[in-house]
């Protein structure tokens, strides 16, 4: 897998480390590295974090 350009989204890091332990260490680093570097979450990922997000209104 290539390296990622550019730096993580600050925003999406501090989300990540805000999460509680046991829900972190669920997370690959795979997952993490999407999630920060993209606009998109995988859905593996999703399934862990979604009681943690705040759904936007459409």
């Amino acid at each position: 897998m290539p390296e990622p350009k550019g730096k993580p989204d600050p925003v999406k890091v501090a989300f990540l480390r805000s999460l509680p332990a046991d829900i972190k260490a669920s997370i690959t680093g795979e997952e993490a590295e999407q999630f920060m570097f993209s606009t998109e979450i995988p859905e593996s990922l999703y399934e862990k974090i979604k009681d943690f997000l705040i759904e936007a209104d459409e």
